[in-house]
């Protein structure tokens, strides 16, 4: 293990590096290596929205009323006073034979999830929403040699890409369950990877402490090495906001980290966890991230002012983070339970737990490990240490 690094101040703050010369070409697209066109066609909804104002604790759309995510939830007989949201269990899936480390949706199939695993595959479920189980194995992508860490679907939900502790990234083909494109650069494992919001750039982080961006095609066109994390990279993702493109990051070092994407320079340290991170995750507008890690606390920033909002605190070591597409809501895989927080009032929205059926009184209830929310909003897919995918669905209790 590496020494202990010093410690850091527990007082959020954001370090604002000075300007950059803007590079008006991103260093790894000449020509040659630009993504063939039919490989990854760019949907007319692939525009993101920004957001400019704040009232209320809620970010509203530039000359807009309302909130980041439109709140439409499900019709109702109850009263509106006495209505409230709250998470129901509705099923599980079962057949990795691992820790289930990570799950991908796609709006493009709303019946089908893919979730990778420590068992070595990538499992692509088909959805039948049974009471005894939610969704049956349809194809079992298999390639990587150790165990597979991270995996997203292309935003037309043609492609997925994995990463591995194996050292590679993998781009599949969904439809034949092949590999098309295999990545090799890394020295170490790789624990994240992402795709850009037009499917042309790839991003992972890894275990030999650099981030690496790729084409499509495989080949690694830059290295982030200049005032990159000193210890591992556990996770990288884009914003998917075109109009503002970065990367953020975080690490073992404690920092998270945002990237102009133009240049591949450091524009933003965010400092304050005070443990190791695990994950980050970026609002569905691209204004705000979200970061997690061993102190048990999910911290809110401000990705265009370049700031420290505010805290939330899990109580348990963050495992994974993944804001709601449709309500203003964080959750928080915290130890064996997921938090859901709504952001407007910070307030816990639900707690989910899972029993312990053990005859042992030393029994210890599953972990979670990963979560991801169906397109629509109203379900949350959550991975275990027990091997399986938990489905929560959003339903309307009364109080």
């Amino acid at each position: 293990m590496p020494p202990p690094l010093p410690a850091l101040t527990a007082t959020p703050l954001s370090v604002q590096l000075p300007g950059r010369r803007h590079v008006a070409q991103h260093p790894w697209a000449p020509p040659c290596c630009r993504t063939p066109p039919t490989l990854f066609p760019l949907p007319p909804e692939a525009a993101s929205v920004s957001f400019s104002r704040c009232v209320g604790g809620r970010r509203l759309r530039p000359g807009g009323t309302g909130p980041w995510p439109p709140l439409n939830p499900p019709p109702s007989s109850h009263p509106a006073a006495a209505m409230t949201e709250q998470m129901t269990l509705r099923g599980t899936l079962k057949g990795h034979n691992g820790w289930v480390t990570q799950i991908a949706t796609t709006p493009q199939f709303p019946d089908m999830i893919l979730s990778a695993s420590r068992d070595k595959t990538i499992i692509m479920w088909k959805l039948t929403r049974d009471e005894t189980n939610y969704g049956i194995p349809q194809r079992a992508l298999r390639g990587h040699s150790h165990f597979v860490s991270d995996v997203v679907i292309s935003s037309d939900g043609q492609f997925a890409l994995s990463g591995s502790w194996d050292g590679t990234l993998r781009l599949w083909d969904l439809t034949t369950g092949t590999t098309t494109r295999r990545f090799v650069g890394h020295t170490k494992d790789v624990l994240s990877v992402a795709f850009s919001s037009d499917n042309r750039q790839i991003v992972s982080g890894s275990r030999d402490k650099t981030i690496k961006l790729w084409n499509t095609l495989g080949v690694c066109k830059y290295t982030v090495q200049d005032e990159s994390h000193s210890e591992w990279v556990s996770c990288v993702r884009f914003s998917p906001n075109s109009s503002n493109p970065i990367i953020v990051s975080c690490g073992w070092d404690k920092l998270v980290k945002v990237w102009n994407l133009a240049n591949c320079k450091l524009k933003t340290n965010h400092i304050g966890h005070t443990g190791y991170l695990n994950t980050v995750t970026v609002s569905p507008d691209g204004s705000l991230c979200a970061s997690g890690g061993k102190d048990g606390q999910a911290m809110l920033w401000d990705l265009n002012e370049g700031k420290h909002l505010y805290t939330l605190d899990g109580g348990d070591i963050i495992n994974a983070l993944c804001f709601s597409p449709n309500r203003y809501w964080l959750c928080a895989a915290t130890g064996p339970s997921i938090k859901i927080w709504d952001l407007e009032g910070k307030i816990i929205v639900d707690e989910l737990k899972q029993e312990v059926i053990s005859t042992s009184s030393k029994a210890e209830p599953p972990q979670c490990t990963s979560l991801a929310w169906s397109a629509d909003g109203q379900t949350l897919f959550a991975g275990y240490t027990d091997n399986l995918v938990r489905v929560w669905q959003v339903t309307i209790g009364t109080r």
